[in-house]
């Protein structure tokens, strides 16, 4: 990092950004020789996060005044309020409410799920629904356990061996993946389709092993997927901790029982908003760099990491840009999307608009893998040029050094995915993942769980790979 005081990077930033104005660059054609100059303008935007960042407080707010915020629930309409009260305070070119239509499922009474063993009293496994499960009867449900660990083993038991049975997938993350998310999506399967994948075989029930890699007594919850050509069974995750427990008693006993009893039900679908903002570009207006994260978490815990610091780390990137006084060449928007956790109803919702209105999209950036340790960017496009492009973003990893920021080919996320037809640049933020897990989805995602720095630096890094896009891309 470049030897200046926090003041004179700020100064330098502002020089900086004006020095792009006067002379507007080609996307290839001297852009090594003037990275020094965009190197010091990032210094001023880190500096800027580091010292008078603003996510970190509203996240507070976000957290602990709104609290979680599922789709359809009146804390969403209380988070969508919030949101563009503060997009307001910015003194933004224009602020609006884009409205979609987002499922309502509701959670109801605590779910009870109980291991019953000979000669000993019921055990409590801690368990929650899934989200858009079905609800068990009135009296709850109580039957055989079965416990599978791959779509082999259910196959081979077949229906005579587990109609009438509760089935127990305990197929867990893998703990040598390095990279989390890839850990994930080897076992998240099973949440989403295995209710419906049980049914098919006569289950009454499926209980599903958190998707954590530690063993703790958090469940995770997470979107079922029913298929319409079996019956609709409950769904619950248990903890990782009751998952061993019940894996134990399983080997142990024959034939061991559990019940389940859940009262969740769904409604009618509710009309809710993505809340954008945006700075309008000062010579391509009509092209647009769109950042965000999802608005909406699950129903339990605050919805912290998952995605509350998306989006307030998006919303301090768009003001970390005004403070150093940077005039972008195309618009910049920030939305948050509603609904990526139970339908993708926000996110679909904003491309089928920019597709209707013609809108030329050049960049789009999600922040939704939690507020830790910045150390990747992750770039991909349907855009048969993308890999000049990625070239060229390449290219600037050496304005990241300092901060220890890789720039790789990757997905990019849920809500900006939607926008592929457009040919646009998309990118992920991915922060350090080892603990994520540890509070996707459950009761301990909470504001307290999330570090001032580590957010802070999340912001800065999303506001300078803005920053260089709007520059250089075209």
């Amino acid at each position: 990092m470049t030897n200046f005081s926090v003041s004179d990077r700020l100064l330098a930033g502002v020089i900086a950004a004006v020095l792009i104005h006067i002379c507007t660059l080609s996307p290839v054609a001297g852009q090594s020789a003037d990275l020094k100059k965009d190197a010091i303008a990032i210094d001023s935007i880190y500096d800027e996060a580091l010292v008078n960042g603003r996510c970190y407080s509203w996240l507070e707010r976000l957290c602990l005044d709104v609290g979680h915020r599922l789709s359809g629930s009146k804390n969403a309409e209380k988070a969508v309020t919030w949101t563009k009260s503060v997009l307001d305070t910015m003194q933004l070119d224009s602020v609006w409410l884009q409205p979609c239509m987002v499922p309502h499922w509701e959670r109801g009474a605590s779910e009870e799920v109980r291991l019953y063993l000979k000669g000993t009293k019921p055990a409590v496994l801690q368990a929650l629904a899934l989200g858009g499960s079905v609800a068990t009867p009135a009296g709850g449900i109580r039957a055989e356990v079965v416990e599978v660990r791959s779509w082999e083993a259910l196959d081979s038991l077949g229906e005579k061996g587990l109609r009438g049975k509760i089935v127990f997938y305990n197929r867990p993350m893998d703990p040598t993946k390095i990279r989390t998310f890839e850990a994930y999506g080897g076992c998240v399967d099973q949440r989403v389709t295995g209710a419906s994948r049980a049914a098919k075989y006569g289950a009454v029930a499926v209980l599903v092993r958190s998707m954590n890699l530690k063993i703790d007594d958090f469940p995770h919850t997470g979107s079922v997927i029913y298929d319409s050509a079996y019956t609709r069974i409950p769904a619950a995750a248990i903890s990782t901790k009751a998952a061993e427990t019940l894996s134990a008693a399983i080997k142990e006993q024959i034939k061991p029982e559990v019940s389940v009893r859940m009262s969740c039900q769904t409604l009618p679908d509710a009309p809710s908003y993505n809340v954008i903002g945006e700075i309008r570009g000062s010579e391509y207006p009509g092209r647009f760099i769109t950042m965000g994260g999802h608005l909406d978490s699950w129903d339990v815990g605050h919805g912290a990491h998952d995605d509350g610091a998306g989006i307030v780390q998006c919303m301090d990137a768009l003001r970390l840009l005004q403070r150093i006084g940077y005039k972008p060449r195309n618009t910049i928007r920030f939305v948050a999307f509603m609904n990526e956790e139970n339908g993708l109803r926000g996110g679909k919702e904003y491309a089928r608009e920019a597709i209707r209105k013609g809108e030329t999209h050049v960049f789009a950036i999600e922040s939704d893998a939690g507020g830790f340790t910045p150390r990747a960017l992750t770039f991909e496009s349907a855009d048969p040029a993308f890999d000049d492009k990625f070239q060229q973003i390449r290219g600037w990893e050496t304005v990241f050094e300092s901060y220890g920021i890789r720039i790789n080919k990757g997905g990019s996320g849920a809500d900006v995915s939607p926008l592929r037809p457009t040919h646009a640049v998309l990118s992920g933020y991915s922060p350090d993942s080892q603990r994520y897990f540890d509070f996707h989805h459950t009761a301990d995602d909470t504001f307290d769980k999330v570090h001032r720095r580590e957010l802070e630096l999340g912001a800065a890094t999303i506001a300078g790979i803005v920053y260089l896009m709007d520059r250089y891309m075209r």
